[in-house]
């Protein structure tokens, strides 16, 4: 196996509706495991995600990268409405910042 499970990002949250824990892989966002403990769910997505991935390996399918492994520009296109720019143009200039740090420090938040 060429990918290491282990830099997946895992998340682990209570869910109301099955009363238990249900645990999530980013990376394979149909895979999930229900455990009655944080710990049984992280266990049991992990290794869910491991087969999947030895599955993948053995029918030469494409393995997603871990997102925490993967190189990010730090540039991305966001539409939004006319008023809205016009609006954050405004704030950027009244606070004498670029528009960019304006909407920066908001997508931060």
């Amino acid at each position: 196996m060429t990918l290491e499970t282990d830099k997946y990002t895992y998340r682990v949250t209570w869910s109301e509706e099955d009363e238990e824990f249900i645990a999530l892989c980013a990376e394979f966002p149909s895979l999930s495991w229900l455990a009655d403990s944080t710990e049984n769910a992280l266990k049991g997505i992990r290794s869910v995600v491991n087969e999947c991935v030895e599955d993948m390996c053995q029918s030469g399918e494409n393995i997603p990268k871990p997102f925490s492994i993967r190189n990010y520009s730090g540039k991305f296109m966001v539409r939004v409405p006319p008023e809205v720019h016009r609006h954050l143009v405004t704030e950027a200039a009244e606070s004498g910042v670029s528009l960019n740090r304006i909407a920066s420090a908001k997508l931060a938040h």
